[in-house]
């Protein structure tokens, strides 16, 4: 009886946790669906009495009464710098991972301790020094500035996290191949990267996830449509003493949907991962 109580108490806690975490989420969702009516009611309308596209329609510029905003053009910005930053982080990642999990040179452990400290700096702290810098370089404004800020950001993270994924993978394997006429090279490529793939994806992924939700750099650092991302487009929306809420949400909505469907599409990928990455073998 009290192991049932336990479990029960155990349940409602987690329910209340992503209570917390999904409310926000839901009412973005649901504010891009109803109209500026609703959202300003006093007292509040918690579920739209009346559903609408007109928001996403407003913001793409289907409206024959508001001007709409580049959404595509910050979306496009948003897939190149992402996808870059990500497949330049998960190449470097896997060279500096597979380097400290297999080889032995001189500061090892002193490079990897400063490499994870240099993780722990809150990326804004960052956001005056990299500004001054890219100023001097040119580089405001320019989705090369936005996506090297990214890299610096996501390569300390990529590393440890591949590097945990080879260490668990028993050097046997690719001494073995070796012996069998493999090079290093082959002796990784057929068999290491297929058992760390699960791995490697999952640093992709959250290489990825930061870069493409990241705001507080992107908003220093970018100026025009040419370089804005989604996240940083949301200030369209913003005026000396108005905020349109729903198209707010709407464009909120936009960032949202493409993340979702990348976890769906590689949550095997990211489970096998992420479990296999915390089980010694």
């Amino acid at each position: 009886m009290e192991r049932s109580w336990q479990r029960w108490l155990i349940r409602f806690g987690i329910f209340i946790v992503m209570a917390i975490i999904c409310i926000p989420g839901l009412w973005i969702v649901m504010t891009a669906f109803r109209d500026n009516v609703e959202v300003m009611a006093r007292p509040p309308v918690w579920i739209p009495e009346r559903w609408t596209l007109d928001n996403f329609r407003a913001i793409l510029g289907l409206s024959e009464t508001q001007q709409g905003i580049p959404v595509i053009r910050y979306f496009l910005n948003s897939l190149v710098i992402s996808v870059t930053s990500t497949v330049l982080a998960v190449l470097i990642g896997m060279m500096g991972g597979y380097a400290f999990a297999r080889y032995r040179f001189k500061g090892k452990n002193v490079a990897f301790l400063w490499l994870m400290l240099s993780r722990t700096v809150p990326g804004i702290s960052l956001s005056l020094p990299v500004f001054i810098i890219w100023s001097r370089l040119g580089l405001i404004d320019t989705s090369i500035g936005v996506i090297l800020v990214y890299l610096a950001l996501n390569i300390p993270f990529t590393i440890w996290l591949i590097d945990g994924f080879f260490r668990q993978i028993p050097l046997s394997l690719s001494e073995a191949a070796q012996v069998d006429g493999c090079t290093r090279w082959q002796a990784f490529w057929k068999i290491e990267f297929p058992l760390a793939k699960s791995g490697i994806a999952s640093a992709g992924i959250f290489a990825f996830l930061t870069s493409w939700n990241e705001f507080a750099l992107a908003s220093q650092l970018t100026r025009t449509t040419a370089s804005k991302t989604l996240p940083v487009g949301l200030m369209d929306f913003t005026a000396q003493f108005t905020v349109d809420w729903t198209g707010m949400c709407a464009m909120a909505v936009i960032i949202i949907v493409p993340a979702l469907i990348l976890t769906f599409i590689v949550q095997k990928h990211l489970i096998a991962g992420l479990t296999f990455g915390g089980v010694k073998g």
